[in-house]
């Protein structure tokens, strides 16, 4: 009946369109995704939440939903932050969000937020380029971009001139959200990359209205490292044998295993410790993938934001010195939080949860591994991520991150963390090849989380220093 129906439609001269992808995600195949209708009670009140905050059941959520306890929190957060009483109107924070997402081409993100900019009663004449949105939002442009790229550089003569701006000023508490809603969607651009979101099939790039045949995927899903639906049900260890894969997990325990022995017996001392984290951020700047080359932004997208040449640089690029970030001078739980939580009420609460799930979430299990203590291995990677933004924890052996990340990881941290547009296929396939798609996505909102940490500690430092 149905083939029927499709065919007199087409007979008829009506275009109906088909969905680009297979499930949630190019990188994880359809039938490994928690599927709509197979949910249990806690994912079916989680669906329910979202699609009455968003209107729609997104592929974010079908993703995040593999750990429902981080999903409640995020999606909580993200309400709080768009719909609920503060100090931003709803398109600016709609118009932020599109600002945000744009600096990493996430035209996912964007086309979301434009539908939801105009459904709150935003100005279509905006969405044609930052030039033509309120003075106010474009004096925010160079904040957003050095947030996305280069947070380390921000200083408190930024805060000033936004906070001084005259009739274009921020209030301290306006500037707190759009500086929360800023890091936000950064951090949801690196989760939607390094988790392959697809776009639902009624969005743009979500759909085509070619016929099916065997080359079911086009171009764009080549550029992106998607090659078609024979390659999703490839095996994402390529040549890998089976066998290799257990290896690399067994000899990953084992490293932790001895890592543990070695802190019972000795601990470093501060110099060693100091020196080891410098070479450690040292080294991250040398990290970076083969497919890792500069590429224009699309023109729907980089209107949205200006200095379309400005991304990511590491520290030392050109003799650029940047200090070391010592979390005991200032940090998120003894100074960030309270500042967050004055000056825009119950949100540092709310972020504080996220951070605490994100970092401490755990089913003790490594791939086919049960009753495993993955502390060790989950802090590695948060203070990686923080490393890379030149954030130091006094009491953390950096030696351990060489011990438990390997290069394909660290390519993958970087990519997702830095520069999430170049994320590939190949990259989420070539690391921790043993392990659950679950336990990758788990890996991705440790990435979400430490980064938007990080560029929060650096925006909220220099708004402590210009308040003081």
């Amino acid at each position: 009946m149905g083939k029927v129906l499709e065919r007199d439609l087409v007979e008829l001269g009506i275009r109906i369109p088909r969905p680009l992808g297979h499930g949630p995600s190019r990188f994880i195949p359809e039938k490994e995704t928690i599927q709509v209708g197979n949910e249990d009670a806690t994912m079916h009140a989680l669906f329910a939440d979202s699609f009455a905050a968003l209107g729609r059941l997104d592929n974010v959520t079908l993703v995040m939903v593999f750990h429902p306890q981080y999903l409640e929190s995020f999606l909580k957060t993200q309400h709080y932050l768009l719909q609920m009483d503060g100090p931003l109107p709803l398109h600016y924070r709609h118009y932020i969000g599109i600002m945000a997402a744009a600096r990493h081409q996430c035209s996912y993100l964007v086309n979301l937020h434009v539908n939801d900019f105009l459904h709150v009663g935003g100005d279509p004449k905006w969405l044609n380029g930052l030039e033509n949105a309120p003075q106010k939002l474009q004096n925010l442009g160079e904040l957003n971009k050095m947030l996305a790229h280069r947070p380390w550089l921000i200083t408190k003569e930024h805060i000033e001139q936004l906070l001084k701006t005259e009739e274009n000023s921020w209030s301290l508490a306006e500037l707190i959200h759009a500086v929360v809603l800023l890091t936000h969607y950064h951090s949801l651009a690196s989760f939607t990359f390094g988790c392959g979101i697809s776009p639902e099939i009624d969005c743009e790039g979500g759909h085509t209205f070619r016929p099916p045949s065997v080359s079911n995927y086009c171009m764009c899903d080549i550029t992106n490292g998607y090659h078609g639906v024979d390659e999703i049900h490839a095996s994402p260890t390529g040549s890998i044998t089976s066998a290799e894969s257990v290896c690399e997990v067994e000899a990953l325990m084992e490293k932790m295993k001895q890592l543990q022995e070695c802190r019972d017996e000795e601990e470093a001392s501060q110099e060693e410790m100091a020196t080891r984290f410098e070479r450690e951020k040292r080294e991250s700047m040398f990290v970076c993938s083969s497919e890792d080359e500069e590429s224009a932004p699309a023109r729907d997208v980089s209107r949205h934001f200006e200095d379309t040449s400005y991304g990511y640089k590491d520290f030392s690029r050109h003799g650029m010195h940047v200090p070391t970030f010592r979390v005991q001078d200032y940090s998120w739980e003894d100074h960030g939080y309270s500042l967050v939580n004055r000056l825009y009420p119950d949100v540092g609460q709310l972020l504080d949860e996220k951070f605490h799930i994100a970092y401490n979430l755990t089913y003790n299990t490594m791939a086919m591994h049960k009753d495993v203590d993955t502390s060790m291995l989950r802090r590695a990677i948060w203070n990686y991520i923080h490393c890379m933004f030149g954030i130091r924890y006094d009491d953390y052996d950096y030696g351990e991150i060489n011990q438990l990340l390997d290069r394909s990881f660290k390519v993958y941290i970087k990519t997702v963390v830095c520069t999430p547009e170049k994320t590939t296929k190949r990259m989420y396939d070539s690391f921790w090849r043993q392990f659950e798609h679950s336990e990758k996505v788990h890996v991705n909102l440790l990435l979400v989380e430490a980064r938007m940490q990080a560029e929060l500690l650096y925006a909220l430092r220099a708004i402590t220093r210009y308040m003081t």
